[in-house]
Formats: C-alpha cells, sequence, structure tokens
C-alpha cells in the first residue's frame, strides 16, 4: 500500500509540492537568517514527495519552540491551512481518505516544523 500511495501521490502533485519546498528552501538557505527556515523547507519537501509510511514525531525545546512562533508568524499558518483545506476535500470520499490523511500530515508539519523529526513505520 505505501507504494503504490507514493506513486500515486507522486503522480497527482506530490512532485510538483516536492520541488516547490525545495526552491523554497533554495532561496531561503541564500542567507544565513535564512536557513533555519529552508531547512524546515526541505524537511517538509522530504514529507511532500512521499508521505506514506512516515510518521511525524515533535522533540519540544527551547529553539524549537522560538523557531516555531517565528514560523507560523512568517508563514506556517498559511501553509497549514492550504494543507487543511486539501485534507478536508480529499476526505469527501472513501477513495480520497488515504490522502485526505497525508495532507493532515502535512498540515501538522507544515504548522510547526521546528522539532519535527520524520520517521518511516516499519511493518512487520
Amino acid at each position: 500500500m505505501r507504494l503504490l500511495g507514493n506513486v500515486l501521490w507522486v503522480i497527482c502533485g506530490g512532485l510538483l509540492s516536492a520541488i516547490c519546498f525545495a526552491l523554497v528552501g533554495f532561496l531561503l538557505c541564500i542567507t544565513i537568517i535564512g536557513i533555519p527556515f529552508g531547512v524546515q523547507c526541505f524537511k517538509v519537501c522530504e514529507l511532500s514527495l512521499a508521505p506514506f509510511g512516515k510518521k511525524v514525531t515533535y522533540d519540544s525545546g527551547f529553539s524549537a519552540t522560538l523557531g516555531n512562533i517565528l514560523w507560523i508568524i512568517l508563514f506556517g499558518w498559511e501553509l497549514m491551512l492550504a494543507h487543511l483545506a486539501l485534507a478536508l476535500f480529499f476526505c469527501i470520499t472513501i477513495i480520497g481518505i488515504p490522502f485526505g490523511k497525508q495532507f493532515f500530515k502535512l498540515a501538522a508539519i507544515s504548522f510547526l516544523p521546528f522539532g519535527a523529526t520524520i520517521e518511516t513505520k516499519h511493518v512487520f
């Protein structure tokens, strides 16, 4: 299911989303101040390329909290609202529910990327 879901995800727009996040990440890394934000864009890029079979875990800390506050103020809330709207749109049909669940995952990491780690779920 993971492989099929990720292939369909890439074909239906995941690749375009990943390219956009990578491009923004590269642009943010031009300046020294933007490097932490660019690294977070690469993290979202990784998840937006193949979200099926991955899990997001959070580790709190002062720097992660401060980074997340700045991220939310600058552009995190817009990204979260866009992903939530797509998630709700996909959850209208039964076939779209697995994709909607992945958009909920992307909404969470788009809102709070600092301190988040992406882990691959192992199914045995």
